[in-house]
């Protein structure tokens, strides 16, 4: 393959269908790694909402720790595990808020069910009792006829990778992984040993 063709998001595209067509739980879920005050990483799973040509894209509240992180720091990093099929994949970029249309119809792709929660929870934020919160879910989504805008507060992030190591299982132990680095538009590789 020659350098021109070097596309380690496409390969993870494949990979997550793989995973998706061989029936694996929530193919697409990812460890999203922010760094905090002080220096202090912060981890939480996240569902990728979508790759494109040259970023992996996230939705979010933006009042969440996360967002705030990502404010302060772009430098995030994100890992995608597979056991069953001995594979994961290492994504370290910068994160950016992106556009408010990508928000909306990201938003409006949810099923009702967490679009309402949504509404009616500040996801992280302290509370003295989980039941107000599941007594008004209930209540609309008993009532919603129609449903809820995009709240002003929600986001998409887009994450541009500035490097992706790809990990593939041997059983030998002599794991494949390859390190893509960004380069300008372009991408190089390197194979590093297990």
């Amino acid at each position: 393959m020659s350098p021109d063709e070097i596309d380690p998001l496409a390969e993870l595209s494949a990979w997550i269908e793989e995973a998706r067509a061989a029936g694996l739980p929530q193919p697409a879920s990812v460890a999203f790694v922010t760094v905090g005050d002080g220096g202090r990483p912060s981890a939480r799973t996240v569902t990728l909402k979508r790759l494109e040509d040259d970023a992996l894209v996230f939705t979010s509240a933006l009042w969440t720790r996360k967002a705030r992180e990502i404010e302060a720091n772009p430098n995030v990093a994100l890992l995608f595990h597979w056991p069953a099929l001995g594979r994961q994949a290492h994504v370290a970029g910068e994160a950016t808020l992106a556009e408010r249309a990508l928000a909306e119809e990201l938003f409006d792709r949810r099923d009702l069910l967490h679009q309402l929660q949504t509404v009616v929870s500040r996801q992280g934020e302290p509370i003295e009792d989980l039941a107000p919160l599941r007594d008004r879910l209930g209540h609309l989504a008993e009532v919603q006829e129609t449903a809820p805008a995009c709240p002003p507060d929600w986001g998409a992030l887009r994450v541009r990778p500035a490097a992706i190591e790809l990990w593939s299982e041997a059983p030998d132990r002599l794991h494949e992984r390859r390190l893509f680095e960004r380069d300008g538009e372009r991408w190089t590789v390197t194979l590093l040993s297990p």
